[in-house]
């Protein structure tokens, strides 16, 4: 279990202007000529960010803009809906997502396993339950506590599911938390399970950005951005409040309060083994500046002696673990900590004196390993470590003052994800999965030390003849970058392969293997090849690998993927006729770079939920809360910056590019869909090839229901077919005359 200050992020286009009313001319952009020796003849669009043309887009339910949208969808639907192939694409990716034969991943905890489930018949979904015996069988006995489709019917919402927070240790009052069509912001309403009912009079919270915490029966912590005095500028909460059973939430009791330039404040709940309760907030500062918080029910809060950079991840027979992700030295002349450890102190013993106790060491990783998921059963402290971004699995002892550990055995070269653990129980989930190997559900003992496979998923593609490979390449400064590429074992390495390159690249998120049915039916059946590239400003390597690229070393994250991709082209894989990069949210940020950058490079650029107006994107939702990753607009140093790798800002109006596809989503209310509107309208003005898909529902994943991943995966595909795969590739979608 994790109360990372971040969790909220975690994990990322139309243009038709005949559907538009909104006038174009003497629209404010200019055109500069850009004379360096390097970029000799190149005309870049220079746009104010404080009188942008465009502005009208960031409307998100303007009545201009959504009429522009719905041209463009129309526009691009025309074109890869039209397509013969799109159709078999939609029916495979949507036969996947609705199988059932997926694992029901669950959660294990007061005695039942745990499971919201969606298929054909239950779009909205199920919230389910059963025992861990009938678990275990090939066909459970589910207990359906609530039935989201019903609910949406009789309420008339499009509700998702966005998790339940169920009191221990019983597990029947529960806060639900819905979003009415998939964005951050939501309601929470509390549940029955023992009814099968929402609570008559019960705890229910507005539609807001936030969360809630319980501390006892008929006690709540809440925290939402619901007026300008308690929320960030971010968006986020900014204070946290005490709310009584019975009382109205504008009486609840102020317990913390952060500040509007934080990027929010969270609480959470602490339980220990011997039912200790600890509730706790985490003031982030920045997205990786943290303030953490001890919420004692009688007395002021506690600010708690942890560094700024350090994450809270779960506590274990009294102590309390938490990674660090910088150097740190508690004590002046005392023992120092190196970025990247895990340690851990005395949890109680800090509640009752306020002083930081003797900090333990739990493990320091090696210069190749990083720290994924963990969590506490009875008997051990399990965390993930990967080496090399290939999975492993420790469990860990506190005895006598000193941890150590024992290795889990766990299937070899495999991605290896611990799910949920239970404190009473020395058992926990665990998945692996490879590039080419479905899913495997494992039960974990922690006390013998064993992983019993109990599900797995079958084969989705056929993967005959397939192999993958890890490879590395040297970027600019001489670092060298991993990456991953799976393709047919006879590949003839003369430049024609299609292939596919995927990276993130930021907010330390760690890209690993992964098996994907869709892209293995829909993209390496049909002979492309697919990469994954662990370039720096991820967590592969720990918090220095994320580190290298932040703010204005952002550069060396871009110059890493140039790096990959070239070598691809150098190695004989694949050339620019038949290289396509694709990336979502940061990872839409990277593609619109590489977009402007190296054109050269790629027949085709993908741009999902992405940022591209990095002069802007911290007045934009919740992008003021990535100014710790990105940097601020309004410093001349790292404004100067941002503007030189602004996507949005740095398009060549003679330039020559590959055509882009650029998608997103209307309730995206973490990433503005402004980003991808502009950058399409800048692209159609200048009659540069684009493509732009706006679904109108879905939040950040850009989908809301199993159908519109479907589609998501068909378009996509469908386009990549066209421009990498087809001899003949269809002519590039330009403005309309």
């Amino acid at each position: 279990m994790r109360y990372m200050a971040n969790k909220w992020m975690a994990t990322a286009g139309a243009l038709l202007l005949a559907a538009c009313t909104q006038p174009a001319a003497n629209n404010g952009d200019s055109v500069t000529p850009d004379n360096s020796a390097a970029t000799s003849g190149r005309q870049i669009v220079q746009i104010d960010p404080n009188n942008d043309p465009r502005a009208w887009l960031e409307e998100v339910e303007g009545e201009d803009a959504l009429a522009w949208v719905e041209g463009q969808n129309e526009r691009t639907f025309d074109r890869l809906q039209g397509d013969a192939r799109y159709q078999g694409m939609f029916d495979r990716a949507l036969a996947i997502y609705q199988s059932e034969d997926r694992i029901p991943g669950g959660a294990f905890y007061g005695g039942f396993v745990w499971n919201f489930w969606q298929d054909a018949t239950n779009t909205h979904g199920l919230w389910r339950r059963t025992t861990m015996d009938s678990y275990l069988t090939d066909t459970p006995e589910w207990d359906v506590v609530l039935d989201l489709d019903a609910l949406s019917e009789s309420e008339g919402k499009n509700w998702v599911w966005r998790g339940a927070n169920c009191l221990a240790p019983a597990y029947d009052q529960c806060m639900i938390t819905l979003s009415d069509g998939g964005s951050d912001a939501a309601v929470r309403r509390e549940f029955s399970v023992s009814d099968r009912a929402f609570v008559e009079g019960g705890f229910e919270t507005p539609q807001a950005k936030g969360g809630v915490s319980w501390v006892d029966a008929d006690t709540l912590l809440v925290g939402l951005a619901t007026s300008e005095a308690d929320t960030t500028e971010s968006g986020y909460p900014s204070v946290a409040y005490r709310w009584q059973r019975g009382t109205a939430l504008a009486d609840a009791t102020e317990v913390v309060r952060g500040d509007r330039e934080d990027v929010g404040l969270f609480t959470f709940r602490v339980e220990d083994f011997d039912d200790a309760v600890y509730m706790m907030a985490s003031q982030a500062v920045t997205f990786y500046d943290t303030n953490w918080w001890y919420l004692p029910a009688d007395a002021a809060p506690v600010q708690m002696p942890l560094p700024a950079k350090s994450s809270i991840q779960d506590i274990f027979h009294g102590q309390l673990i938490f990674t660090i992700e910088e150097d740190w030295t508690p004590v002046e002349g005392g023992t120092s900590f190196a970025q990247g450890s895990l340690l851990s102190f005395d949890m109680a013993a800090f509640a009752a004196s306020g002083q930081l106790p003797e900090v333990h060491t739990v493990y320091v990783p090696r210069e190749r390993q990083s720290l994924g998921g963990m969590g506490s059963t009875r008997t051990a402290f399990l965390v993930e470590i990967d080496e090399n971004v290939v999975g492993g699995l420790e469990a860990f002892h506190f005895n006598d003052g000193v941890w150590s550990s024992e290795t889990i055995p766990v299937p070899a070269n495999m991605t290896i994800g611990l799910g949920s653990t239970q404190r009473h129980e020395d058992i926990a989930f665990m998945t692996a999965e490879g590039f080419l190997t479905p899913d495997t559900l494992s039960v974990v003992n922690s006390a013998e030390l064993t992983v019993e496979p109990i599900k797995s998923v079958p084969a989705r593609f056929n993967a005959d003849g397939l192999v993958v490979e890890q490879r590395e390449t040297a970027s600019t400064d001489g670092t060298m970058i991993p990456y991953f590429v799976v393709r047919r074992a006879d590949t003839v390495m003369d430049g024609t392969t299609p292939t596919l390159l995927y990276a993130y690249g930021g907010f330390q998120v760690s890209i690993r293997p992964s098996y994907s049915g869709s892209r293995g039916q829909l993209w390496l059946e049909n002979g492309g090849a697919y990469v994954v590239a662990n370039i720096r400003g991820g967590g592969e390597f720990g918090p220095a690998w994320h580190q290298a690229g932040l703010k204005m070393h952002r550069q060396i994250i871009y110059d890493d993927l140039i790096a990959v991709a070239e070598n691809l082209i150098d190695t004989g894989l694949t050339s620019p006729r038949h290289l396509g990069v694709y990336g979502g949210s940061n990872g839409g940020l990277l593609t619109g770079v590489m977009y402007t950058q190296r054109p050269d490079l790629w027949n085709a650029v993908v741009s999902a939920v992405p940022l591209l107006d990095m002069l802007r994107y911290n007045v934009l939702l919740a992008g003021n809360s990535w100014m710790g990753e990105y940097g601020d607009p309004d410093d001349p140093d790292e404004g100067a910056f941002l503007r030189s790798i602004s996507p949005y800002h740095n398009v060549d109006a003679n330039g020559d590019y590959p055509e882009i596809y650029l998608y997103t989503s209307t309730k995206d209310d973490r990433v503005h869909p402004g980003h991808a509107r502009k950058m399409a309208h800048l692209l159609e003005e200048l009659g540069h090839p684009y493509l732009y898909y706006e679904n109108t529902a879905g939040g950040h994943a850009a989908a809301a229901n199993l159908e519109e991943y479907a589609r998501r995966d068909a378009l996509l595909y469908t386009f990549l077919t066209q421009k990498l795969m087809d001899p003949d590739e269809p002519a590039a979608e330009t403005a309309p005359e």
